[in-house]
């Protein structure tokens, strides 16, 4: 069974064939239901190679996935508010 996640990628040499915009998806953490969330940023960030990353979004300040992920990978993630709030947050995670 394959489950959709809001993962949109604008740019990438994936080899799809299709032409995007931007380096990064974004993951629309909003959209997800919230028992799956963290399970799903965990998965999206799992498929990253060193160097890429991910825009995630998020309703509030991400603190506790932050621990949980700190936790779980150490100092390999690389993160980078680019919004904060009041409506939406905005991070850049970066694999390294």
């Amino acid at each position: 069974m394959s489950t959709e996640l809001p993962l949109t990628e604008t740019s990438h040499a994936c080899g799809c064939g299709e032409t995007h915009a931007s380096p990064l998806p974004e993951l629309d953490t909003r959209v997800i239901p919230h028992e799956l969330r963290h399970g799903a940023v965990f998965g999206a960030l799992a498929t990253r190679q060193p160097g890429t990353g991910l825009i995630l979004i998020a309703s509030h300040d991400p603190k506790p996935l932050l621990a949980q992920l700190a936790q779980r990978e150490g100092d390999s993630i690389e993160i980078e508010y680019l919004v904060e709030g009041p409506q939406a947050w905005h991070l850049r995670m970066t694999r390294r």
